[in-house]
């Protein structure tokens, strides 16, 4: 069972639950008529926020998260008002292509939302893993992708996010802050001396952010991975809105293709993220398999993006834009394994190159990531 981003199934890691720390919650639930969560009858999952899922004590399935103040209290404002305008517009405008769990009820103050529960649900992510993710679903994944894309946010309350995504940073690229630095890992140390020591890259990155500028904008997920696709019961769900604004279609388009290249690149298929170490395989045979996998996933890649112009043609420089996308995904995921490891992994080290590459030369790279239009 799962919802809201979050996933209760045999890969799960679970939180010790202590709903009495949190009172909020069932006083959230009270309040909306669902009745109250019970401590041995719920599950929470080690996350960035707060969660807890289960059945309340009026038959009612719910997944209740809490947005956490990581970021202080003005961006987990921000993060819960996205997440409404994210669930208010599906809700209204939604289809077939484009569902997300239901949204019950939130609380501001307590920074609350309460999603309808899903049941026998697994994530794109472990589909994909188990090799059981066909081009009909990733097909199905675009078209979801799209319909985002599509929908009309004038009017949405609350108003849809017009700020700009802060990632790539051109400051960061440059240089990193004192505070910034003093908390990196080691790995991450590795990892800013590479970027910070590569100026093609940073131009790179100025340019396509100058693309992203002068791109259309439209609802944007801006966050969009594999495990923010849910499989339940047949349906496709998309969740997760918090990072959800007006932004150029390419990041989502492209983060979904760096998904696939990734996990082609540092051979994620049955294991996790967290398992990569420095003792993993040489550059050769990381470049060998890369080539490997990526083979065999093209065919769902241009599946997806075959699935997303079914719904969405048109921005003839899309593509472009998403693989430039798709390179700065290689560099973020790299990211997110160096702040988890003591020292930064042989494929982590090799998904950043290609993904320098991508960025350097992404018209070259469209048709080898199976974005290339079909007419």
């Amino acid at each position: 069972m799962t919802t809201g981003g979050h996933v209760l199934s045999r890969r799960s890691v679970f939180a010790p639950v202590d709903l009495e720390a949190a009172p909020e919650v069932n006083d959230v639930l009270t309040r909306i008529g669902v009745g109250r969560l019970v401590t041995d009858d719920v599950d929470s999952l080690f996350g960035r926020n707060e969660n807890w899922a289960g059945t309340t004590t009026v038959g009612v399935g719910v997944f209740v998260k809490r947005v956490s103040l990581d970021g202080g209290p003005e961006d987990a404002a921000l993060r819960l008002a996205r997440s409404r305008s994210f669930a208010a517009l599906i809700e209204e405008q939604g289809s077939r292509d484009l569902m997300s769990p239901q949204l019950i009820g939130f609380d501001t103050a307590s920074r609350v939302l309460v999603y309808r529960l899903l049941d026998n649900t697994r994530t794109f992510a472990e589909l994909v893993s188990d090799d059981e993710a066909d081009p009909a679903l990733a097909r199905r994944a675009g078209r979801a992708t799209a319909a985002l894309h599509s929908l009309d946010a004038d009017g949405a309350e609350p108003p849809v996010d017009r700020s700009p995504f802060p990632f790539p940073s051109l400051g960061l690229m440059r240089a990193l802050p004192l505070a910034g630095f003093m908390g990196l890992t080691f790995a991450e140390t590795s990892l800013w001396q590479i970027l910070h020591g590569d100026p093609v890259l940073a131009r790179a990155t100025e340019r396509l952010r100058a693309a992203e500028d002068t791109a259309p904008v439209v609802p944007a997920h801006c966050d969009l991975r594999f495990d923010q696709f849910l499989r339940s019961d047949g349906d496709l769900y998309l969740t997760d809105g918090e990072e959800f604004r007006l932004a150029d279609a390419a990041r989502d388009v492209g983060a979904m293709a760096g998904e696939w290249l990734y996990r082609a690149v540092t051979g994620l298929t049955g294991r996790d993220e967290e398992d990569l170490s420095p003792a993993d395989p040489t550059h050769e045979e990381i470049v060998a398999r890369g080539v490997r996998e990526l083979d065999r996933a093209r065919p769902l890649i241009s599946a997806f993006w075959s699935g997303y112009r079914s719904v969405r043609p048109g921005d003839a420089e899309l593509a472009v834009r998403a693989t430039a996308f798709a390179g700065w995904h290689m560099i973020d995921r790299a990211m997110a394994t160096a702040a988890r490891a003591s020292t930064l992994p042989a494929v982590a080290r090799a998904a950043m190159g290609i993904g320098r590459n991508a960025l350097l030369n992404p018209e070259t790279f469209v048709s080898a990531l199976g974005l290339e239009e079909t007419g």
